[in-house]
């Protein structure tokens, strides 16, 4: 029996996902079928397709589940090595990133944008109006739901809501991060915000706020005002939901 692995370019032609999406596009290939054409190849049993397969069942076929495995969680399977594993997580990553770019040159980036696509919709090109702690929401969530550790962001907004900025302030362990109010601020006035919005995820998936939440939001209200600049609003957000101070009435 040979050894060698099964390549895509030893496929029947109809069924290679290169071939596939350059006909129909990559909305006619399945997430398995992109995943495979990242990879590239497949082990001894499996061609790259029916192994990308074993891999999403294990995730329950959620791209974002996929998202939140480890190099070594995608390397304990047999043809999957760190560099594939890395090409993975690196597709992940641009999927939650992804905005407005230019056509791609390769078919492997057009699987990985195609798998961002799927992830989260595209952002407008034009600054985003934040109106509602669902706006808000609906911005970091591509950004924190899948992350192993507490991270703080927040969101500097001019006159009219629109977003000026998104800054990571802080990132910490598994159930806390250290916040330097003095930090936000500088980053407000350095981009000339008047208004902002702070939010840190729960890895736990657990949205209600701590007592050391309770006490930053307070602390960066009273300094906000201070300058002169409006705090609208602190969400908590974990990948299932979020809690909203401004919407519980406690801002």
């Amino acid at each position: 029996m040979s050894n060698e692995k099964l390549n895509i370019n030893q496929w029947a032609k109809e069924d290679r996902p290169r071939e596939k999406m350059m006909l129909h596009g990559p909305g006619a290939l399945s997430n398995a079928e992109l995943l495979a054409i990242l990879i590239g190849s497949g082990n001894t049993e499996d061609s790259a397709v029916e192994l990308m397969r074993k891999v999403l069942d294990d995730c329950r076929n959620s791209l974002s589940e996929l998202g939140k495995r480890s190099v070594d969680d995608l390397c304990a399977y047999k043809g999957i090595g760190p560099a594939k594993a890395i090409t993975i997580l690196a597709a992940s990553e641009l999927g939650k990133r992804r905005k407005d770019e230019g056509p791609a040159k390769a078919v492997t980036i057009l699987a990985a944008s195609e798998l961002g696509k799927r992830r989260r919709e595209e952002e407008p090109s034009e600054r985003k109006k934040i109106t509602s702690s669902q706006d808000v929401y609906a911005f970091f969530h591509p950004l924190m739901c899948d992350l192993p550790v507490e991270e703080c962001w927040v969101m500097l907004l001019n006159q009219a809501s629109r977003l000026i900025d998104a800054l990571r302030i802080s990132q910490g362990g598994l159930a806390s991060t250290q916040v330097d109010v003095r930090c936000i601020l500088r980053e407000a006035l350095l981009k000339r915000a008047t208004a902002l919005v702070l939010c840190h995820n729960h890895p736990s998936g657990n949205t209600r706020p701590s007592t050391d939440d309770d006490r930053l939001t307070q602390a960066l209200s009273q300094a906000a005002k201070v300058m002169n600049i409006r705090m609208l609003d602190h969400l908590i957000v974990s990948d299932g939901g979020y809690y909203s101070y401004a919407d519980e009435g406690r801002l």
